[in-house]
């Protein structure tokens, strides 16, 4: 279960102004953030505390014991936060008999030592931003749009040290349950291991590393365990804190593995050590980190940078081919990763005749809202299943609180309304599609998107998109101009020879008027999201309209006014076309996936 983002709505305030803040129907005190916020997040702030119960609950009742979380478990490292997902998952392990195993993310910590934290945008009386900050002076409020800043500590963001200590049941330290737990800095094997050897070697000034020659000194809490017979789970701490020039801090992680073999060689070394260990004693080994080892874009990474920029879709996060080839030839065969919010599966096979396979799990706090599940068959075969929350109880407790905020927003700053549909959502896999919808509205699209590309795109449906498609001249700017306008007339264009060709391919004109360029973005950031699991929920005869969009454009190299097109086109055909990502095997011997 990656990329949580817990944030505890529901904290226990000891100060009686703070408890005033917000209410839920039945005046519980809660602390949430503005939908205004979440709409311009990759994630959601406030229902995925709900998704969390639901996921786990989903994952009890399906008889599982162990369950993985893969960093960005909480939101920023807030002690408010980390003592709330402390208290729920010691409940489940007490109660339910799960045993989870925690690697940190670059949300948990933020930063290695710890940093003051706080945000403008927590929901207020009247629908009003409400700032909130743990060091007084940190923010001053505008009064025309936020309630006056208040000050909690309990939103520092914790360090390492902090963050580990609160979670210390769930796979940062030995228990004596476990049948064995080392660190990359211990020294025992698994012949002369106990718990107390253990126990000395998991104490944190043990686990942290030289950054430089400056005495740079930084944390690491990578952990194996064996939970159960048999099993090694193999927790990286692949979080890179760069020191800052002129500066006694540190850069955020986020990078990942570029930044490991940069930094953090040992963590290789240990990694290669580990797989000759578990071969050498027949343990099945599945490897867990915040960050993906392969590209998780379908091969279209270059393609991507080429068309919207080194920074755009996080291109900047992609790790380098030789993070998968390394990890790959020291004998690592399966990885899981989280940090993109995305369902994908990359399989990387080096020139040594060695495959990794690294399976991206979703965010439970995104579109698509989902978990893995890995079943160990036999030592060489793994199954893996997906699955999707579409259910939540609770999901939709605080739209009442998000009508205020969104009346307040109508009556002073129509401009900065948001479209209130999503509180008409009636499941949370719907709730977490128009919060994407949103996303790519108010952030995506104004950010990311090439002017050229984005107007063809806005003011054309699919058969004009289609006739454009086929048309072999450029267009003239007097034709650029009528499109950005939404006025173009298309009764000029070869339309009788583009009927003829969908006709002879099964499809008719009304199956492409049907749909705009609006809804191919859409459809674009769904499939890049959820890659099978969003193909599943598209119109069959709407993929097939834009496979044959796509071979147009392709073809067709004359038109010169297209490259912008034609370069998208082969990015969303590439996503279509990936690994299997929603239910498959893993063949393990012979490095294979086996849709299932």
């Amino acid at each position: 279960m990656a990329d949580v983002h817990f944030a505890n709505v529901y904290p226990d305030f000891e100060n009686k102004e703070l408890s005033k803040i917000a209410a839920d129907k039945e005046g519980k005190g809660l602390l949430i953030r503005t939908m205004e916020a979440q709409l311009h997040s990759t994630r959601l702030f406030n229902e995925n505390y709900f998704a969390l119960f639901a996921a786990v609950d989903d994952a009890v009742d399906r008889g599982i014991k162990i369950i993985a979380l893969p960093g960005d478990f909480s939101d920023d490292g807030q002690p408010l936060h980390i003592k709330g997902l402390n208290t729920i998952l010691s409940d489940y392990a007490k109660n339910k008999g799960v045993m989870f195993f925690m690697i940190n993310g670059n949300h948990d910590p933020t930063r290695p030592y710890g940093d003051e934290g706080g945000k403008r945008d927590f929901l207020g009386e009247n629908g009003k931003a409400q700032p909130l900050w743990s060091e007084e002076g940190s923010y001053v409020s505008d009064p025309k749009i936020e309630n006056p800043t208040l000050v909690l500590d309990d939103l520092k963001e914790w360090g390492y040290s902090e963050i580990v200590r609160k979670l210390n049941n769930h796979g940062f330290f030995p228990k004596k349950n476990y049948m064995y737990w080392e660190t990359p800095f211990s020294t025992y094997n698994y012949e002369n291991y106990d718990y107390n050897k253990a126990s000395e070697a998991s104490k944190l000034d043990s686990r942290s590393f030289n950054f430089d020659e400056s005495g740079n000194v930084l944390p690491d809490v990578s952990y194996l365990v064996e939970p159960v017979e048999g099993l090694w789970l193999l927790a990286l701490d692949a979080n890179v804190y760069v020191p800052m020039k002129n500066s006694n801090g540190f850069s955020g992680a986020g990078i990942g593995y570029n930044e490991v073999l940069k930094h953090k060689q040992y963590l290789v070394e240990w990694t290669k050590k580990v797989v000759k260990e578990a071969n050498r004693l027949g343990k099945n080994l599945v490897a867990f980190s915040h960050y993906p080892m392969i590209d998780f874009n379908d091969e279209a990474t270059e393609d991507i940078k080429r068309l919207f920029g080194e920074y755009a879709f996080q291109a900047y996060r992609i790790p380098d081919r030789i993070v998968g080839e390394t990890f790959a030839d020291i004998g690592l065969k399966v990885h899981v990763g989280g940090h993109m919010h995305l369902n994908d599966t990359g399989v990387l096979t080096t020139q040594k005749g060695n495959t990794l396979v690294n399976i991206q799990t979703p965010s439970l706090a995104a579109f698509i809202p989902a978990y893995k599940i890995i079943t160990i068959k036999s030592s060489q075969l793994l199954d893996v299943e997906t699955v999707v929350l579409d259910t939540v109880p609770g999901y939709n407790t605080f739209f009442g609180l998000y009508e205020k905020e969104y009346s307040f927003l109508q009556s002073n700053f129509p401009d900065r309304m948001w479209n209130n549909k999503i509180l008409a959502s009636t499941t949370y896999l719907e709730y977490t599609k128009t919060h994407l919808n949103e996303l790519i509205r108010l952030r995506f699209l104004p950010n990311d998107w090439p002017k050229e590309l984005s107007q063809l795109l806005f003011n054309l449906n699919g058969w004009e998109l289609l006739v454009l498609s086929n048309t072999k001249s450029s267009l003239t700017e007097e034709e650029k101009e009528s499109i950005a306008k939404g006025n173009m007339d298309f009764k000029t264009f070869d339309i009788e020879s583009v009927q003829e060709q969908i006709n002879n391919n099964g499809l008719n004109k009304s199956d492409y008027i049907s749909w705009d360029g609006n809804n191919l973005i859409y459809d674009f950031y769904r499939i890049k999201n959820g890659d099978e699991l969003a193909i599943r929920e598209i119109e069959p005869r709407r993929l097939e309209c834009y496979n044959f969009l796509f071979k147009s454009l392709s073809d067709n190299i004359q038109n010169e006014t297209l490259v912008p097109l034609k370069q998208f086109a082969e990015i969303f055909l590439k996503q279509m076309l990936g690994e299997p990502s929603a239910n498959f095997s893993i063949d393990l011997e012979n490095g294979m996936l086996i849709r299932n």
